[in-house]
Formats: structure tokens, sequence, C-alpha cells
């Protein structure tokens, strides 16, 4: 199948078309995090941090803390925001329920002890300069030498030109609904050095 890429407006309209008429978000929420999940092969017996923002990206990295406990591989969630969506919160209360440890990113965080992390931190809505927390977790990731996972897009990169001031560097990027056309760019390779994407039953308007 050939892969289909789309702008980041297009993208947001068919997943608010599909929420409305074919599919709950909190189903896609979850269908996002186990594509995620079975992308990567490697999760067993590792060392792992799920860096997650405010936003459905943070939420998507919730849910995939609930899938892995339910496969009995530990994670820990480390949050760079406080503020959560509402599917956000329905599986972090999840993830809470089910043991997952959680605490806030600091500026004394170090991630360098992870072997896996998984970067929920900005979606492919981000334009701009990352700043604050962030900005400061992002540089962590960069820094910590594990293997880093980003969901949907690399935190930091303006997903239709893929550019950015400052970004998370991964080893996969796991698209999810459709690629978008960002990840494409000349901008982007120096971000992403493998890129999957994850259909989620997303319907194209």
């Amino acid at each position: 199948m050939d892969k289909i890429i789309i702008s980041v407006d297009r993208m947001r309209k068919s997943d608010a078309y599909t929420i409305e008429n074919f599919v709950p978000s909190k189903e896609l929420m979850y269908r996002a995090a186990n594509g995620v999940f079975e992308s990567f092969m490697s999760w067993n017996n590792k060392k792992i941090a799920i860096v997650v923002g405010g936003g459905n990206n943070g939420g998507d990295g919730y849910a995939l803390a609930g899938i892995l406990k339910k496969n009995n591989i530990d994670s820990t969630i480390i949050k760079v925001s406080e503020k959560m969506s509402e599917d956000g919160k329905y599986y972090s209360d999840i993830a809470e329920e089910l043991g997952v440890k959680a605490e806030m990113f600091t500026e004394s965080t170090d991630l360098s002890s992870y072997e896996v992390i998984v970067d929920c931190i900005l979606g492919t809505g981000f334009t701009g300069e990352v700043r604050g927390l962030a900005k400061d977790a992002i540089e962590a990731i960069n820094k910590s030498g594990a293997y880093v996972i980003s969901v949907d897009i690399n935190s930091g990169m303006n997903g239709d030109t893929g550019e950015a001031t400052l970004a998370v560097r991964s080893d996969l990027t796991v698209s999810i609904g459709y690629y978008k056309q960002g990840l494409f760019t000349e901008a982007a390779k120096e971000y992403i050095k493998e890129m999957t994407n994850v259909d989620i039953g997303i319907v194209l308007v």
C-alpha cells in the first residue's frame, strides 16, 4: 500500500469527522497507544520512561503505560505538565489504578538511567519555539543515550514543514493515523532514524 501523506489540518479535520461519526475519541487513543506498543518489539526487561505533555499526545502516553502494565511491563510516567486532556485523564486514572509510577519532570530529573524513552510531549498541532519544562525535557531526552520512540511526531517539530528550533531526536517515530507531510522534509531528516505508521481507523475527509 502506498504511503498516504497529509497536512496537519487535514489530519485534524479527519480525526474530528471520525470521532463525530464512527469511533469514540477514547477508542482512537487506545488504538494509537496499542499501535505504538506493537511497533516496538523490545519492551521486556528495559527501564522505560514515558514523557508526557498536557494534550492528547500525552494521553497516548498514559494509555501506553496502561497497556504495558497489563503486559507485565513496568514503566514510569514523567509529566512535563499537570494539565491533561479529558481522554488523557481517563487513561491516567487507569494507569494509576494499575499501579504505574508517575512523577513530575524537574530540572533535577535524570533520564540517563532509562533504556527506552517514549516521547509524548507535543503533538502535530505544535508550532513555534519550545519553552519551559517541555524544552528542558526535550534536551534531557536528547542527552539521555536511551532508545527514543516519538509518538505521532517528534516533539518540537512542525508537522507541516518538519522544521524545529529544538526537537526530540528519535530512533523510531510512530506516526498515528496517516503520515504528516513534515516528517518527509529535509528539515526532519536529522531528527528521525526510522519511521512507521499505525492505522487507527481514521476516515479521511
